[in-house]
């Protein structure tokens, strides 16, 4: 039997198991590291669910035509002109990713650090990932000037770069890239002759209108593939329903033509029931907008106040405009954890808080960076509560730091923190 290159567990799945085998174990533990949303499901969505458990029939393979035109309605309403029939539904936006990156082909280039998955899709759909830098600040995207020399590098070796992955805004660091540098990453993009995947699944999440999010649809509409879903923004990833734009135009045409037909054959359609709840959901009605600004401000809130806590050891930690992430970088701290914990990485710091104090963190490594960088992502997505009762709380309260299991939490992190910087 031949030997298949390994995939490892995604990292913040393989975290989030590990954290729960030791909570069962009676192990006190705090979790930074996956990537779940801590908030109850919104009572009309629930409604909806039960009201469509008989819809067992398979259905379109892109999705219903009810959910199409709610999510082109979605983009629409963002700024992106979509036909519903350029948009494909599936069990998950990270099924949809690597449905694109199928579709594509050849290597595919993402950002570095970028999301865990992306290089190991890029493997299993028999590519490779070229890692490009992104710009200080402005993570999610490669760097434009750099992405030139990274692909003109692979095809001189003889690679064959077909796509650039983007994400806006950013896991892992809960920054936003400003929209001259999606401009030019797209420009590049178009003169390199790459397909864009631009995963767009944190965009309602940024905390501040100021703050603007401009998708490299926008800039080259003719090549970029857009996917999205309600996993973060409604904390429905358990649902597992996600939704791409495909572009429109010849390429467009070809793209869809292909993911329809890996869809076909790799999961037929997404969950009837989950996308009859999922078209009221994207057709944004009042409870729909009023729940996904309350998790924005809950996010924002949190997220801040973790940030404050890093900062004040002396970690580097960049503005965080998004999500539930922060991305500090314990560079400054590098001979005090090198002397009293003897930590000289990242992997090394993310099993030293877990062991000695029950915090699950992931290291940057996880998301491409080197081995002896010492940058860490934190998620504060699971520090609303226990349970659905206090998590409503945090929701609704007007200061939820002031709730005693959030207050809890960040006092831990606090408490960790400082003996970690201990001389």
């Amino acid at each position: 039997m031949p030997v298949s290159t390994p995939v490892p567990l995604s990292a913040t799945l393989a975290a989030d198991e590990a954290l729960a085998r030791r909570e069962a174990a009676g192990e006190t533990v705090l979790s930074l590291a996956g990537g779940e949303i801590g908030l109850p499901v919104l009572p009309r969505l629930r409604e909806l669910l039960a009201a469509a458990a008989d819809r067992n029939a398979y259905g379109p393979v892109a999705g219903s035509a009810e959910l199409r035109a709610a999510v082109a309605g979605y983009w629409r309403r963002r700024g992106l002109d979509t036909d519903p029939d350029l948009v494909v539904s599936g069990p998950g936006s990270k099924p949809l990713l690597f449905g694109l990156i199928l579709a594509v082909g050849g290597d595919v280039v993402i950002p570095q650090p970028g999301w865990v998955s992306y290089a190991a899709q890029a493997a299993l759909g028999g590519g490779r990932a070229i890692p490009v830098p992104t710009p200080p600040g402005q993570g999610g995207v490669p760097a434009p000037d750099l992405l030139h020399e990274a692909v003109a590098t692979a095809r001189a070796a003889g690679r064959d770069p077909r796509a650039v992955v983007v994400t806006l805004p950013d896991n892992p660091t809960g920054n936003v890239a400003a929209p001259e540098t999606v401009r030019e990453l797209a420009e590049a993009a178009r003169s390199l002759d790459l397909f864009i995947i631009s995963d767009e699944i944190y965009r309602d999440l940024v905390f501040s209108p100021d703050t603007p999010v401009v998708s490299p649809a926008v800039f080259a509409p003719e090549r970029t593939a857009v996917t999205t879903g309600p996993a973060k923004n409604l904390a429905l990833g358990g649902w597992r329903l996600g939704v791409a734009r495909l572009p429109e135009g010849a390429l467009g045409h070809r793209v869809r033509a292909r993911l329809l037909g890996i869809a076909g054959q790799v999961w037929s359609t997404a969950a009837a029931p989950v996308q009859a709840a999922a078209s009221y959901a994207f057709s944004e009605p009042r409870d729909v907008v009023e729940r996904v600004a309350a998790s924005r401000r809950l996010h924002g809130a949190v997220a801040r106040a973790a940030a404050e806590r890093f900062s004040g050891i002396g970690a580097v930690t960049a503005p965080v405009r998004a999500t539930c992430y922060l991305y500090p970088d314990f560079e400054p701290l590098r001979e005090v954890l090198a002397r009293a914990h003897g930590v000289r990485g990242a992997a090394e710091l993310a099993d030293h808080l877990v062991q000695r104090y029950g915090v699950g963190l992931l290291p940057g490594s996880a998301f491409g960076e080197p081995a002896r960088a010492l940058r860490m992502r934190v998620s504060t997505g699971r520090l609303y509560g226990a349970g659905e009762s206090e998590r409503l709380t945090a929701l609704n309260t007007p200061d939820p730091l002031r709730l005693p299991w959030i207050e809890e939490s960040l006092d831990r992190v606090t408490e960790v923190l400082a003996d970690l910087a201990r001389p």
